[in-house]
């Protein structure tokens, strides 16, 4: 059975930096997608960080987060990263890591619907 189990989150102030990780467990194949999403509040959908794609290595990030937010996977330990820089309060939210069994590189996009497993999330908080 997959499992993700995400860590890292906490509060920083703004310019500050993070580093989430995300282990997953339970899946042994290759070519699969994992992505890092995250909801602002309760009443609004996830919003797609950046997705990463197993055989190319190639990533789709949100225009928001580009030039400040790295993701990143080490397969050997099966753990996805996502390394946050110069963070800003407008970052806070949930944060979840998700991954499917797909490649989706080829659709060029991180959209939430792609992901069928998907972990509980760690909060992120960015104070001014």
């Amino acid at each position: 059975q997959v499992q993700l189990v995400e860590s890292g989150g906490g509060s920083v102030q703004s310019g500050g930096s993070l580093r989430l990780s995300c282990a997953l467990s339970g899946y042994t194949h290759k070519g699969y997608s994992l992505a890092w999403f995250r909801r602002t509040s309760l009443w609004k959908e996830r919003e797609g960080v950046s997705c990463i794609y197993y055989y190319s290595g190639s990533t789709v990030d949100a225009a928001s987060v580009k030039g400040r937010f790295t993701i990143s996977r080490d397969n050997a330990k099966n753990t996805l990263y996502l390394q946050m820089n110069s963070l800003k309060p407008e970052d806070t939210a949930m944060y979840y890591c998700a991954f499917d069994p797909a490649d989706y590189a080829r659709s060029g996009t991180c959209l939430s619907r792609n992901f069928n497993y998907w972990g509980q999330g760690t909060q992120v908080a960015v104070s001014s």
